[in-house]
């Protein structure tokens, strides 16, 4: 069996080589800014393709990370270049919150509010708040916190909504993709606001425990080290967690399947079917962790430890003898996807390494190895740079979903070889 420090060592050199290379040699827009909207499955690059925000928000996540845990100046260098093209073009001054997508040059092109993005642009500049200190990101993060509060936030049933209009009116069609149910509630998108708020509260905690000066929100204002928060505000961001940590636990999570249900009306009866998603099962598993664990509080973490091994469990329907993991499947129409996805992949290393870590799971680790030698045999691509999309049930290669684009980006692979090395570092 691969050891922790062997496995540290490939993941290194996979974030670095690999993901981290690419998007810095092939994505960075030169000519009008920001990053490249598209390259598709046969390495083409489309340099006219929307820039989507999820894509954008999860590349300054990135390399926000990768400077942090790295401290090497080329990772802050392009984290910077993410932040300020993210803010000039992709946060809506007039109403606030995030566009959807902007056009090739970073015009406005789709002005719709969908939480799911705003939880990632929250993400973002958090990170890069951990990362720098940065003031104008702070002041950014903490803006669209309060953006999700005040317009997502169900105050009668709990929970938060899909999706508005630009200027925070009600919409028909609240997808996320067209992939997606209506629905006015998913497991996706509180998935991805519990992953921001989680990281929100850490910068928060962490700017707390080094302060140096008073906080006045003064958009534009840099302080490298030090920046204090007011004990409000941390108490509304704590308060905030706490609540979605409980969304999982009693709304989300099927009591009788220990799988997580996809969509929701608003008084959260379920809907659209017998769903499973097994990748998402094992994201929530650490994702739902990290958020007690960051919360500090030891009765929640008492709650959710065993939640968490009953998900990661549930999730166990979806793996393959070789450790990897299919996407999901429909119960009511026999309907399987199969298909083997690189984001899934992703993190069902990180999901299994996480109840090794915690709960002392050695097969646990060995799953995590296994589909990490997946990984490295049937996804990345070494000769071109970043991961193919995925491969098919009959081991074919998927190349007509896109190498890089409003889906595809360096977050799910750059965040699983980023939380390996972190945790085993901490070993």
């Amino acid at each position: 069996m691969m050891t922790i420090q062997t496995l540290r060592k490939e993941m290194q050199d996979v974030l670095e080589n690999n993901i981290l290379h690419f998007w810095q040699t092939k994505m960075v827009d030169r000519e009008n800014g920001g990053f490249y909207g598209r390259i598709d499955g046969q390495e083409v690059l489309h340099p006219e393709a929307e820039k989507g925000a999820i894509l954008n928000a999860r590349i300054l996540w990135t390399f926000s990370a990768a400077y942090r845990v790295s401290g090497k100046d080329e990772y802050l260098k392009t984290a910077t270049y993410a932040k300020e093209y993210f803010i000039e073009h992709f946060i809506d001054k007039e109403y606030g919150g995030v566009y959807w997508s902007v056009d090739h040059k970073g015009q406005p092109l789709n002005a719709r509010k969908q939480f799911y993005a705003i939880g990632f642009a929250l993400y973002g500049l958090s990170e890069y708040v951990r990362a720098t200190g940065d003031r104008e990101a702070l002041d950014y993060a903490i803006e669209l916190f309060e953006c999700i509060e005040n317009h997502a936030f169900d105050s009668e049933f709990n929970g938060y909504i899909e999706a508005q209009t630009r200027d925070w009116q009600p919409i028909a069609d609240m997808r996320l993709s067209e992939l997606d149910a209506n629905f006015p509630k998913s497991q996706n998108t509180h998935l991805h606001i519990i992953e921001p708020y989680a990281n929100l509260y850490r910068c928060l905690q962490e700017l707390k425990a080094k302060e140096s000066c008073d906080y006045v929100p003064v958009l534009g204002s840099v302080l490298p080290v030090g920046i204090s928060v007011p004990q409000e505000t941390v108490n509304r961001v704590e308060a905030a967690l706490r609540n979605i940590i409980g969304i999982f636990t009693d709304k989300i999570l099927n009591p009788e399947t220990h799988h997580l249900d996809l969509f929701f009306e608003m008084d959260w009866t379920r809907g659209a079917g017998r769903l499973e998603s097994y990748g998402h099962d094992i994201e929530c598993s650490w994702l739902m962790h990290e958020a007690a664990l960051v919360l500090g509080d030891p009765y929640v973490l008492e709650r959710v430890e065993p939640i968490v091994r009953e998900v990661a469990k549930a999730s166990e329907k979806g793996l393959r003898p070789d450790g990897s993991m299919i996407h999901e499947a429909n119960l009511d129409t026999g309907h399987v996807d199969d298909d083997l996805h690189w984001w899934v992949q992703a993190e069902n290393v990180v999901g299994w390494f996480n109840i090794w870590q915690h709960f002392g799971d050695e097969e646990a680790y060995e799953r995590a190895v296994r589909c990490w030698q997946y990984i490295k045999d049937q996804l990345i691509d070494w000769e071109n740079g970043e991961w193919h999309w995925s491969r098919h049930p009959d081991g074919t290669l998927n190349l007509v979903d896109d190498k890089a684009g409003f889906w595809k980006c360096p977050y799910h692979n750059g965040r699983m070889c980023l939380e390996v090395i972190e945790r085993s570092e901490e070993m």
